[in-house]
């Protein structure tokens, strides 16, 4: 308890409260401590100072306000940590969403239930013997096993479910308002030929993560557009994009996109979603547009290139070489297809 309240306290101090109010602070926290937990003194204290000190709480909120962010993380075991760091009430609106998403769901998988117990019942009620009867309630109880999972999941699942279908959703409502580099928003995968085909259990790779199971990019592969590239088989990188589905310009970009997939700068991972289409040797100075002379590079390192005096040569392959303004060069390979950037 100690801690929580010197904790809770100390930005209030540091932001220059008056040692009455913290005095004050101290003394209701403590009393408030003999019967509660740790979590509820700390949420005693934050209260206490609101009251004694408004102006100042009030800063301190609309200071922490410009802290928010959501950050995404990537974990072992084609897994991913996200962190949403939001104003309490916001978080309060995405906690309300997921619980009013499983509350229905709950419903869902309820009355899913209610049928198939009627239907048993009414089948037993008609059956000619009980070894009939029986075996239809055991073929319905398999039969709500194989099609409704729902009810087996831990609440932390459904919780995990709900943010992700409802995010889905508003994606999909949104589709055609999000659109970078022309196309609607999309999760890349990358499998081969044999592996989709179920002939190999080749890892697919996952775009802004890397390595995924075989059957998890059989799934996303299952209801997925698809594009055709062409690579080589000894080094696996990119060589030609095809041209049945889209006209030249796009075809070109999304062959840019499934070839660098992050900024081409020396260390810099930026995913491609968040780049812009450079040309090595400038459009103006006689640079073509096409994949030899076109790379992917961030806002921050497209200028630099561009008013920093740093020099770019592009290969065929997709590997460049960069050179600084002090002369100092840094080769940055081509990226195989079938592999982690």
């Amino acid at each position: 308890h100690a801690t929580v309240i010197a904790k809770e306290t100390a930005a209030a101090i540091r932001d220059g409260i008056s040692e009455f109010a913290i005095y004050q602070i101290e003394e209701k926290a403590l009393a408030h401590a003999e019967f509660h937990t740790p979590g509820q003194v700390a949420n005693k204290v934050r209260t206490t100072i609101a009251q004694l000190a408004p102006l100042e709480f009030e800063e301190v909120v609309d200071r922490a306000h410009e802290a928010r962010r959501v950050s995404c993380y990537n974990e072992a075991d084609g897994m991913a940590t996200v962190v949403a760091i939001l104003p309490a009430q916001d978080a309060q609106t995405v906690m309300k969403s997921i619980e009013a998403y499983i509350l229905k769901m709950n419903e869902q998988d309820e009355a899913e239930h209610a049928r198939s117990r009627s239907w048993t019942s009414g089948s037993g009620t008609s059956g000619s013997g009980t070894s009939g009867s029986g075996t239809s309630g055991s073929g319905t109880g398999g039969s709500i096993a194989a099609t409704s999972t729902w009810s087996l999941l831990t609440a932390d699942n459904k919780r995990a479910d709900a943010l992700t279908a409802i995010l889905s959703r508003a994606l999909v409502e949104k589709i055609d308002e999000v659109r970078p580099h022309r196309r609607p928003i999309t999760i890349n995968v990358t499998i081969d030929l044999p592996t989709l085909l179920g002939l190999a259990e080749n890892p697919g790779q996952l775009s802004g993560y890397g390595a995924i199971p075989a059957s998890v990019a059989r799934e996303l592969a299952s209801d997925a557009t698809w594009k055709r590239f062409i690579t080589d088989p000894q080094t696996g990188n990119l060589l030609d994009y095809g041209r049945e589905k889209y006209e030249p310009p796009q075809a070109l970009v999304d062959f840019l996109l499934a070839r660098d997939r992050t900024c081409r700068f020396p260390g810099c991972r930026q995913p491609a979603s968040r780049t812009d289409i450079d040309h090595a040797e400038s459009w103006e100075g006689g640079g073509e547009t096409s994949p030899e002379n076109l790379g992917l590079l961030c806002r921050r390192h497209h200028r630099l290139k561009t008013h920093g005096k740093w020099s770019l040569v592009s290969n065929a392959d997709g590997s460049c070489e960069w050179t600084s303004p002090l002369g100092k060069n840094y080769f940055v390979p081509a990226r195989p297809i079938n592999e982690s950037v």
